[in-house]
């Protein structure tokens, strides 16, 4: 009580001191301090309401025509943090074989030309990568290099070899054992996609695959593509038309343009696509609009990048001179517009370090992030009240010893 009565009298005294016009004054000085307060927050919350709600919309922010891109915080955070383990070609047994063929005779510099190059590409970039780690135990995701659709077209390893080969680099992996794969990368650059391991469906069912095309099987009836699990990257493009300073071609203004339209891809035999194919050879790749004729297409970075911006797609059961009526009808303008939009994200097809401002690595490593999951588990694992993870035979998960059952 005595404590409450001192201040008391303390308040008391104060009380005594405080006139009419000290009461005035107080009153202006609150109202002042409200009314600036008021203002600052307005324009402070103005300034950051424009920035944070795109950054939720899902958009890319691209700075100097493309230079440098910085990825939405919407489903991918507020910035990269990854570590991925890369497995070493002596770590594996049968790896070797998968990169460089049975005899060992296929360089990776020879797999690097054409389509194939990605899988060269990208694990030499995740190898000199700052998010690459060297502990598996803190690995968030686990890189399985191999060059298997090179090694495979050079005749380096038969469908057979591939597959005994793919199943004995697996079944020695611990932690693809763990997680059932979940956490496990591969890379299958071709339209036969993961198809080049005829196991595939059995042991890479729930592994993420890197491919550029998710609509192609090569005339195989399922595809190996799982738009939920998977991710399509940017295709393999020539070094030469891709990096800065001087390219291989240089485009045209469009009112210099002679030929409407380019065909690129293959004629497979269809005679509308073989007719557009002798007319591409007649004139040199331009700086052009993507029309797209594959019904089925899956896209590079379809979360962040608005196709209608840069592209047409046009239904391939319409190809004839409808199609070549209404890309005649379109304004230069618009094209103009659009060819602009896409010089802006084409660093999102060169394969660069992380390092540099914009690159397709840099967004894959974006998508990778999308992929990471706390807790990994498969129907092959199991765990007891002090966090230990055992398997069937209730042994523990630094004592598993390869040959492992596969999930």
């Amino acid at each position: 009580m005595g404590s409450l009565n001192n201040k008391n009298r303390i308040f008391a005294s104060h009380q005594s001191l405080c006139t009419r016009t000290h009461q005035i004054g107080a009153l202006i000085l609150i109202s002042t301090t409200f009314f600036f307060t008021r203002i600052f927050d307005q324009s402070f919350n103005s300034c950051n309401f424009s920035s944070n709600d795109a950054r939720k919309s899902g958009d890319l922010f691209f700075v100097n025509n493309g230079g440098s891109v910085s990825w939405p915080e919407r489903g991918y955070g507020f910035r990269l943090s990854l570590k991925i383990y890369v497995y070493d070609e002596l770590e594996i047994d049968g790896l070797k074989e998968l990169m460089y063929g049975r005899d060992g005779k296929i360089s990776a510099d020879s797999c690097l030309k054409g389509q194939w190059g990605t899988q060269v590409k990208i694990h030499r970039l995740l190898l000199q990568s700052r998010f690459r780690t060297r502990k598996k135990e803190e690995a968030d995701l686990f890189f399985v290099p191999t060059y298997v659709k090179c090694v495979r077209m050079m005749g380096g390893l038969n469908d057979k070899e591939i597959n005994l080969t793919y199943v004995k680099v697996l079944s020695q992996m611990q932690y693809f054992r763990l997680s059932g794969g979940r956490n496990h990368i591969f890379i299958f650059p071709s339209g036969a996609g993961a198809h080049l391991f005829r196991s595939w469906a059995i042991y890479l069912n729930r592994s993420i695959i890197l491919t550029p095309e998710g609509d192609r099987t090569d005339k195989r009836d399922t595809s190996a593509f799982n738009t939920w699990k998977d991710i399509i990257i940017p295709g393999n493009v020539d070094d030469g038309m891709t990096k800065d300073g001087a390219t291989v071609v240089q485009p045209l203004p469009l009112s210099k343009r002679k030929y409407l339209a380019n065909f690129l891809g293959r004629a497979q035999g269809k005679v509308g696509r073989l007719q557009l194919a002798e007319l591409a050879k007649q004139f040199a790749d331009k700086e052009c609009v993507p029309v797209i004729l594959s019904d089925q297409v899956e896209l590079p970075f379809q979360n962040v990048i608005d196709y209608t911006q840069i592209s047409i797609k046009w239904p391939s059961n319409r190809i004839g001179p409808q199609l070549l009526e209404y890309l005649q009808s379109i304004p230069d303008k618009e094209i103009e517009g659009m060819i602009a939009h896409g010089r802006q994200v084409r660093c999102l097809w060169v394969y660069a370090p992380e390092t540099e401002p914009c690159s397709a690595m840099l967004g894959i490593l974006w998508e990778l992030q999308r992929k990471v999951r706390q807790f990994h588990q498969s129907g092959e694992t199991f765990w007891l009240h002090n966090g230990s993870i055992v398997n069937r035979n209730l042994v523990e998960f630094h004592d598993w010893k390869a040959p492992m059952p596969l999930p």
